[in-house]
């Protein structure tokens, strides 16, 4: 794991895994608002778009299961707000 962010400067990855998300339910089957993804979904997802260390750890730190958006969504905003990287690498929705 690479040096720690700043906490008051955006990094390059800022946003990353905002995308991540909107991948990874672009491509989950079922009607919008209904779909749900694994973590494997996320982990998989992580190495085709080359998430930093610090992001994957993110996906690392999530427990198993399927997760609605919502769910999905809160559980990272728990972990990266815990780092203190909500600044540096956004939080998702």
């Amino acid at each position: 794991m690479g040096a720690s962010p700043s906490p008051y400067v955006p990094a390059p990855e800022h946003g990353d895994l905002q995308r991540l998300i909107e991948e990874v339910f672009e491509a989950a089957e079922g009607p919008r608002g209904a779909r749900t993804v694994s973590k494997l979904d996320l982990l998989m997802r992580a190495d085709i778009d080359d998430l930093s260390d610090d992001l994957r750890e993110v996906i690392d730190l999530m427990p198993g299961g399927r997760f609605e958006r919502r769910r999905l969504c809160d559980q990272m905003n728990s972990i990266i707000t815990a780092h203190g990287w909500a600044y540096a690498y956004g939080t998702v929705e």
